[in-house]
């Protein structure tokens, strides 16, 4: 696999970081790319809020 990508061009850490934040752009909900991605509360989070910063307040408690 390391062939592959590196005839691309790119690495696998950085094909998985754009799977990431595409979902995390196509949906609000943090469970989906916790679930897809075995991320932790806390990174799914940074990611949601990076892709909808106006969903700030639902997703983090004041």
């Amino acid at each position: 696999m390391q062939k592959v990508f590196k005839q691309l061009g790119l690495s696998a850490g950085v094909l998985r970081v754009d799977r990431i934040c595409d979902e995390a752009r196509h949906s609000a909900d943090p469970v989906r790319p916790m679930e897809l991605f075995g991320l932790s509360s806390l990174s799914t989070t940074r990611h949601v809020l990076a892709a909808h910063p106006d969903k700030r307040s639902g997703l983090i408690a004041s």
